[in-house]
């Protein structure tokens, strides 16, 4: 792989001798663009987009590297006893009962029901073919950033928002988009924590690092598309992924109010919804509100990423900590309903939606048992969530698109939200976001399942495929850090099944080996890397923040 070297003003020159490194005049930063062509990627990788990544380096990657530092230190606080509480020096924002967040922008009036998955021109065709109000657009969890996958989730982006995407199979059939009303597009950017190896930025005093995946999707997707989906009625929005704090919320807010004079775009045309789907969030998000009131859509529940959270910086804070089987952690367990009760109360106060989260249960369309029992549960699911308040979800699956649908349907009628529903009966303390109890059991079963769902996707991911049908459930990184994060901390507290067998590593090594030799193997597979890596997250005496950091080093950057 090559990486070539000019300045800014070498970009104009023919696109067949033009190199692939960018900088600023006077003050020196550069971009190198290290990944490797790929078709149409001249499309994407513009000398203008590149120029444009480039300022959003020289202007917020320090912020980004002190967010993650504050990251590292909370961490810290709260593994050595310190637990995350109201903040006492944004009380002021907390009790001022006059501001609100802006209006919903156009397409974002009524979210009743969305879809989400990857952006492979497949999966892209499906999503605007199927009737939901809004597409989340996942360069996020649900995709493996392999650099195909990133530029190509990108070119899909580009050429649906322009009416021209379509894509033909292997077995040649053929897909396109014929729906007449197409969802609203809300593109999910990688979070503050991933990089972009592919691509290397040099500040103004020599240091060099690989370049935020968040800033690199959330640049390429707003400079190419801002202006069209304006001219298509609706405009530049995004989901916002593992936000920690306000200061990172800040951290985005400001790159969108550069972004927008950049762009020549009015202040507020960039929206935002943000999934609160960590620990530390949840005791922030009347000031996420608050610093991102002139961008802001929503709040959206994170739940898989959220009970990860939990686990993740209470993994070493003793036994009253530990979660039972995961099948066991429900939303219906008092630390979730708390964490979702307030979410609808706080959205609503302030004029914002709140977005429910994704049931992991998938039909099967070959099996109408399995479907039965995923629309009935996925029924329950978005039941509780309409009668909570929320103004919307999320389905992973189109076919179950109907069945939520019907069920906001019942409680919206006409209207298209119900922000104005205020939960003045809703009063949640610290102590109830933090008690975790639930009285259930770890059982063998349930290590066995976290093993088998952990490799199964780890091996799914290293090959490219971000969001992965698994026993009937639909899992991504969120569900598969639960199911690694669990392993780890049972080992680490010393914990046992409720049958009396002691949760070693030894004896989750033994389960791992006994997993991996009763699989169909089949050529290209990647068990054996798969094994290897859950060995590291899993088993390791270190515990990695996230699984997807190691395995996109080892495995997907090629340089």
């Amino acid at each position: 792989m090559n990486t070539e070297t000019a300045t800014r003003s070498e970009t104009t020159a023919p696109a067949s001798e033009r190199t692939h490194s960018y900088a600023a005049p006077a003050i020196e930063p550069v971009l190198e663009l290290n990944g490797r062509p790929l078709e149409r990627s001249d499309e994407i990788l513009t000398p203008e987009a590149l120029q444009f990544i480039l300022e959003l380096h020289h202007r917020f990657a320090r912020a980004r590297h002190e967010r993650l530092a504050d990251r590292q230190r909370r961490s810290f606080e709260i593994g050595n006893g310190r637990d995350p509480k109201f903040r006492d020096d944004t009380k002021h924002i907390r009790e001022d009962s006059s501001w609100k967040v802006a209006p919903p922008a156009p397409g974002l009036e009524d979210r009743r029901v969305e879809i989400t998955g990857p952006t492979d021109p497949k999966m892209t065709i499906n999503a605007m073919n199927s009737g939901a109000r809004v597409w989340l657009a996942d360069q996020e969890d649900a995709t493996s950033p392999t650099w195909e996958n990133v530029i190509g989730g990108q070119l899909s982006l580009y050429d649906a928002i322009r009416g021209q995407l379509e894509y033909t199979s292997a077995e040649g059939k053929q897909y396109r988009v014929t729906a007449e009303r197409t969802p609203t597009i809300v593109m999910r950017p990688r979070g503050w924590h991933m990089v972009e190896k592919n691509m290397r930025f040099t500040d103004s005093n020599g240091q060099s690092c690989a370049a935020s995946g968040s800033l690199v999707d959330f640049g390429l997707y707003v400079f190419h598309n801002a202006k069209q989906l304006i001219e298509n009625g609706q405009g530049p929005y995004f989901y916002l992924a593992k936000i920690e704090s306000s200061e990172e919320a800040k951290l985005w807010d400001d790159v969108f109010t550069f972004t927008e004079s950049y762009l020549g775009l009015e202040r507020g045309t960039i929206r935002a919804t943000v999934l609160i789907e960590t620990i530390p969030a949840a005791f922030e998000m009347e000031e996420i509100l608050y610093v991102l009131r002139d961008h802001m859509a929503g709040l959206n529940a994170g739940r898989w990423d959220y009970i990860f959270s939990i686990i993740k910086y209470y993994r070493g804070r003793g036994a009253r900590f530990v979660l039972p089987d995961r099948s066991e952690v429900t939303m219906s367990v008092p630390f979730m309903r708390a964490y979702t009760e307030l979410l609808v109360k706080t959205a609503h106060k302030r004029g914002a939606h709140a977005i429910g989260g994704m049931s992991a249960f998938i039909p099967n369309r070959r099996d109408p048992e399995v479907t039965r029992r995923a629309e009935e549960k996925v029924r329950a699911d978005k039941q509780r969530e309409a009668n909570d308040g929320f103004d919307g979800t999320w389905v992973a699956h189109p076919d179950l698109i109907p069945v939520a649908q019907s069920v906001f349907d019942a409680t919206l009628g006409e209207r298209p939200n119900q922000v104005d529903r205020q939960r003045d009966d809703v009063e949640v303390t610290a102590e109830q976001l933090l008690d975790v109890r639930i009285g259930r059991a770890i059982t063998e079963a349930g290590v066995r399942e976290n093993v088998s769902i952990g490799v199964r996707y780890i091996e799914s991911w290293i090959r490219g495929i971000g969001a992965a049908a698994i026993d009937n459930l639909m899992e991504d990184a969120a569900t598969a850090e639960i199911s690694r994060s669990q392993i780890w901390q049972w080992i680490h507290q010393d914990q046992s099944t409720d049958s009396g067998v002691r949760i070693t590593r030894e004896w989750v090594a033994g389960i791992l080996a006994e997993t991996i030799a009763g699989f169909d193997r089949f050529e290209g597979d990647r068990y054996d890397d798969a094994a290897e890596l859950f060995t590291e997250v899993a088993l390791g005496e270190a515990f990695p923040t996230f699984l997807t950091l190691p395995a996109y080093t080892k495995h997907l950057v090629d340089l």
